[in-house]
């Protein structure tokens, strides 16, 4: 009688934690769903401002117009070496229409939010140039980085993509991550009778 009172409550304990769990799912992919629906970005002024995430249709490229190519002066790859976790650096891709019509950039996104690159929004003539800036924040970052910017355009072969690298040094003065107890996580004992260990 005992073993099969025991076992019934092991399995109705099995099955809340299973209920709960589901439920904890859906809910955070509620709210996944909910984070993914806005992005924060910083204004000019510092503050931060949320914007709904750009679409695939804000990306693509009407297909009507007419294909250009283009060329990155000094390469697609950008390399600052070591910096300190926390610096904001910047890089200049410089580039020129090397086709023969009007080269029009529809987008350009980093491969994370730590990298936010700002383009011509106007349309560069056959044979000029522009440029493509590229800031990085290393906040939270640790050691190796490589992030992509891709850049959407009436480029043949399109999209474009441009690599940014560091070696991010950590803050020394960075508080600890804090350490999961000895043994790992914590257990519970159910003893016989279904009772917990008081003060547990």
């Amino acid at each position: 009688m005992k073993k099969s009172f025991f076992s019934l409550l092991v399995l109705a304990v099995v099955a809340i934690f299973a209920v709960a769990c589901n439920q904890s799912g859906a809910s955070s992919g509620e709210k996944t769903g909910d984070a993914a629906a806005t992005q924060n970005t910083t204004t000019p002024g510092g503050e931060t401002a949320a914007t709904p995430p750009a679409t695939p249709a804000e990306d693509a490229v009407d297909p009507n117009l007419p294909k250009t190519t283009i060329e990155f002066e000094g390469g697609m790859e950008h390399d600052w070496g070591n910096i300190k976790e926390g610096e904001v650096v910047n890089h200049t891709f410089k580039f020129k229409n090397t086709g023969k019509e009007p080269l029009i950039i529809s987008s350009a996104k980093g491969s994370c939010g730590c990298t936010v690159p700002s383009f011509p929004k106007e349309p560069i003539a056959p044979g000029a140039t522009s440029e493509i800036k590229v800031e990085f924040n290393s906040k939270g970052k640790k050691n190796q980085q490589t992030k992509t910017v891709t850049i959407n355009a009436n480029t043949d072969p399109n999209p474009t993509r441009l690599t940014i690298k560091s070696n991010v040094i950590p803050d020394p003065n960075a508080p600890a991550a804090a350490a999961a107890p000895a043994g790992g996580a914590p257990q519970i004992q159910v003893q016989p009778g279904g009772k917990a260990p008081a003060g547990k």
